[in-house]
């Protein structure tokens, strides 16, 4: 049931209409007459119980005022007192603070690269709500646990495409500013629906690094996955095939060309993509290797002589690619799934600078992914008609559950 347009024109009567939906115009008058409402109404609810269950005497004990910090500012609220003290209000916990809308706020615009001093300037500019850094920090520190709990969650026995990347973030360390490296893995579930499985900050370099991460995912479930998609990282295959034995590594596309114009200049990208083009399109790896050749001698490659061989050193990897069908291709070479995640977690990172410790990191990264996932709710559009080329290919390997 609607609200009366009668009612409606009397609580407007007389209003500014440039300060009504202010908090401190009538939309903040609302907001506090109706939390004094519930507040009551919870009070008089307990009172009730109490009765019916024989709890003994309690009566009305006045009431204390209480100022709470709600998504668009602060609140004066009535909080009532019973004689027992045995009043322990749901609404507004006894020690709480803030409504939870304020938190979802602050952790939204945290996830999204707001520094604390920067989330801290915006509710004073916009809400009129004046808050102080450690209470922004304690409360996007509330989900750390929450990420830690994230981390160590089972996984799937069965991953069919696992997207394996890394972006470097600076963090303080013993007193020094390092550039680390934040592992990513992106899994694509038999359903076809995108899963982050992890986050891990570098600790050691190479392969044994490597190696726990995908042992880590082991231990948490994964049995098998059938092709792992890597974007050129150090130590990662080799990982890979020591923990899963059957896992068909493959070199990224996508980070092949990106690799091969950060030799070219911005005048002649358009051109090289489209000489580039024969290689990753040709019918088989045969192919592929004569038309590597022709780009080599060609003006292109004669002119910019580091991308064939940077093809070339990576051509292990990329020669499975070839033995794919095209509905599978695509898949692996689309990986837009894990470009638009990376471009929104390094738009993240740069605004910060540097972090004052791994956990810091993984805070905030955590949170833009989570931000992220909630819009990852239909399968990959070319999904259907790749799981009947997975089935032929993978065998009994692949079962949908």
């Amino acid at each position: 049931m609607g609200i009366r347009d009668e009612l409606i024109d009397e609580l407007l009567a007389g209003q500014d209409p440039a300060t009504v939906m202010r908090q401190d115009g009538l939309l903040g008058d609302l907001k506090q007459a109706l939390l004094n409402r519930l507040m009551a109404a919870e009070f008089d609810h307990h009172l009730v119980e109490e009765k019916a269950a024989g709890a003994g005497p309690n009566h009305r004990n006045g009431t204390t005022r209480k100022r709470v910090l709600t998504d668009d500012g602060h609140v004066e609220v009535t909080i009532p007192r019973d004689r027992q003290a045995r009043f322990d209000p749901v609404l507004i916990g006894k020690y709480q603070r803030r409504l939870p809308g304020f938190d979802d706020k602050v952790i939204s615009l945290y996830a999204r690269g707001l520094s604390t001093r920067e989330i801290q300037g915006h509710l004073r500019e916009i809400y009129g709500a004046e808050v102080s850094p450690d209470l922004i920090s304690t409360v996007t520190d509330a989900v750390t646990a929450e990420a830690a709990e994230w981390q160590s969650r089972p996984l799937d026995p069965l991953y069919p495409l696992v997207f394996f990347d890394a972006i470097r973030v600076k963090v303080r360390d013993e007193g020094t500013v390092r550039n680390k490296a934040v592992y990513l893995a992106l899994g694509v579930s038999t359903d076809g629906r995108k899963d982050v499985l992890g986050l891990w900050v570098e600790q050691t370099e190479g392969a044994k690094f490597s190696l726990r991460i995908v042992n880590e995912q082991r231990n948490r479930g994964v049995n098998d996955i059938l092709i792992a998609v890597v974007d050129g990282l150090k130590g990662v295959p080799e990982a890979i095939n020591a923990a899963f034995l059957q896992t068909q590594v493959q070199t990224c596309i996508v980070h092949l060309l990106r690799t091969s114009l950060a030799f070219v200049s911005w005048a002649d990208r358009r051109e090289v993509v489209a000489a580039l083009k024969p290689i990753y399109t040709a019918a088989t790896a045969e192919a592929a290797l004569v038309a590597l050749d022709a780009f080599e001698a060609g003006p292109w490659g004669r002119k910019y002589p580091a991308i064939a061989p940077a093809w070339r050193r990576q051509w292990e990897q990329v020669i499975p690619f070839f033995a794919y069908p095209p509905e599978v291709r695509r898949i692996i070479y689309t990986t837009n799934a894990i470009e638009s995640l990376n471009s929104k977690l390094r738009s993240a990172v740069r605004s910060r600078g540097h972090f004052p410790s791994d956990e810091a990191a993984i805070k905030l990264l955590y949170l833009v992914l989570r931000q992220v996932s909630q819009g990852w709710k239909m399968p990959q559009r070319e999904w259907t008609s790749a799981t009947t080329q997975f089935a032929i290919l993978f065998g009994d390997r692949f079962q949908i559950a």
